[in-house]
């Protein structure tokens, strides 16, 4: 009957961390979810973003160079606005990547902070009460008597 109640502090601390890991991986998922639209969007309207010079708008190329890269080529884009277009798209694609580590790295860090953080503060103190129950159930030691030394 011991081995029944033994460790029931340490059980019900897990099953806590495994309720309140739900909540945090809920808005886990809905931040990344949200984010990563808002940077799609946002990399898409760049890269479908072109500049032209006056004398590549006199010639026709809006008409050619539209949507992304690829479908700009497809059209029939002018090898010259392609290129002068290809680094603020690269930079664009950069952007994206860049937003995409550091939207990681927020979420471990919240990650950390709203769960790893609490569930070891609540173990240390499971742990903390569990050993003063143990040292107040334990009785008290004998005084050593003068006959047996």
């Amino acid at each position: 009957m011991a081995w029944r109640h033994k460790n029931r502090w340490f059980r019900r601390w897990m099953l806590v961390m495994v309720f309140w890991l739900v909540p945090v991986m809920i808005v886990a998922v809905r931040e990344i979810q949200d984010e990563m639209a808002y940077n799609r969007a946002d990399l898409q309207r760049a890269l479908t973003s072109w500049t032209f010079t006056d004398a590549e708008r006199n010639a026709g190329a809006p008409l050619r160079c539209h949507g992304t890269p690829e479908t700009a080529r497809a059209a029939g884009c002018p090898a010259e606005v392609l290129a002068a277009n290809a680094p603020h798209q690269q930079e664009a694609e950069r952007e994206y990547q860049v937003r995409r580590a550091t939207l990681a790295s927020y979420l471990w860090h919240a990650f950390v902070g709203y769960w790893v953080v609490p569930a070891l503060v609540l173990l240390g103190i499971g742990i903390v009460l569990g050993g003063v129950k143990r040292a107040l159930r334990r009785p008290a030691p004998k005084p050593a008597t003068a006959a047996e030394h």
